[in-house]
């Protein structure tokens, strides 16, 4: 379908070529001039083939974009896809900044560059009328373990320009994410993204646990790893599960969707998406009713922003693991279908200054 002036234009392909797959794209998307393109892709692709396909057909176009552990499509929950979002001139204007080798990020040089891509996309959107709003899309690699650290410094940076974004992820292979800018895929990078238009935006964050009674200590940590060896003075796997209600089980994807870790280790420690430290305290959690809080969630969306055009929303990949889990998937598609939701499935979310896990955060887009 041709993307009509001043709507948010989105496509997908399941095609398994990736030449063909950014084809395709680019058919459904039509002719109309794009601010930018922003894209989310399966892992399966090969990066390389993929980047010299959407140059051939994004030229002049700022494009970015990251690998995923899942797409957030019109169907709702899909996977193994291309997808693209793309912002038309008329109503957006978008500007970037990538930041390569991340394990040597220098905070006081990221902060320069931020501010002074605020100050590019204050002056360069001013065409788009009186009251022209910023945020900040943020996309970083899911297997850095630095989100904590450039979330903060680059949500300092943006004053008063909120920041959300997600963590790149590899279908739950963790070895290799990657992110898009410039035309290639980067490894050990971030890129972040400052959307000016005169539409409303609202930023959110939601989660579908409440606090449960059990509490537990951190008392053993490899903090540069996010590794948990203790738990209360116990090894940590086995002291987890007696305090989850589920002693004596073998720990699996099952287990890590309904309680945030990312994995279980041969000698009994557990791995988790966020920082983590010894003398924290962690409260396990409790399921909610997760459409009917949702339901809830997108109706003070519309109140916010009205009329939504798009939901760009960065769904951690445990929440769909989860959902599969309790049987629940299907109605969480039809819910994300109807109200315009549109993402991937991360390794983690950034909420502000926050980076944060198994959380449903987005930014609408009204119309």
């Amino acid at each position: 379908m041709t993307m009509l002036a001043s709507e948010i234009g989105f496509a997908s392909s399941h095609a398994h070529d990736s030449a063909a797959a950014m084809a395709d794209v680019a058919a459904q998307l039509g002719d109309a001039p794009m601010a930018g393109m922003l894209l989310f892709c399966s892992h399966r692709f090969d990066r390389d083939a993929l980047a010299r396909a959407v140059n051939r057909h994004s030229e002049h176009v700022v494009a970015f974009g990251c690998t995923s552990s899942g797409e957030l499509t019109e169907a709702g929950y899909d996977e193994d896809s291309l997808s693209v979002i793309g912002f038309p001139a008329d109503a957006f204007h978008l500007v970037t900044h990538c930041f390569d080798h991340i394990d040597a990020f220098d905070p006081v040089a990221a902060r320069e560059a931020v501010r002074a891509l605020a100050a590019t996309a204050d002056r360069d959107s001013r065409h788009l009328g009186e009251q022209v709003n910023h945020v900040a899309l943020f996309l970083v690699d899911g297997l850095s373990h630095s989100e904590e650290l450039l979330t903060m410094t680059i949500q300092d940076a943006l004053g008063d320009i909120p920041l959300i974004g997600g963590s790149s992820g590899d279908g739950l292979v963790f070895r290799e994410t990657a992110i898009f800018h410039g035309g290639c895929f980067h490894r050990r990078a971030a890129v972040i993204a400052i959307l000016s238009t005169a539409r409303p935006l609202h930023v959110f964050k939601a989660q579908h646990y409440r606090p449960g009674a059990a509490k537990m200590v951190v008392t053993g940590a490899m903090s540069q790893d996010r590794i948990v060896t203790e738990i209360n003075a116990e090894p940590a796997a086995q002291e987890y599960l007696r305090l989850a209600g589920h002693a004596g089980e073998e720990l699996g994807l099952a287990f890590y969707a309904a309680h945030p870790i990312q994995s279980a280790n041969p000698d009994g420690s557990l791995t988790f998406y966020c920082a983590i430290d010894e003398g924290i305290v962690l409260t396990v959690g409790e399921p909610i009713d997760r459409v009917a809080g949702m339901e809830t969630m997108f109706a003070d969306i519309a109140a916010k922003v009205g009329t939504v055009d798009r939901i760009i929303a960065f769904d951690c990949v445990l929440n769909r693991i989860d959902a599969e889990r309790r049987q629940i998937g299907r109605a969480v598609s039809e819910l994300y279908g109807r109200h315009h939701v549109i993402g991937f499935n991360t390794y983690g979310e950034q909420y502000h200054a926050l980076h944060v896990n198994q959380t449903f955060s987005g930014l609408a887009i009204g119309r």
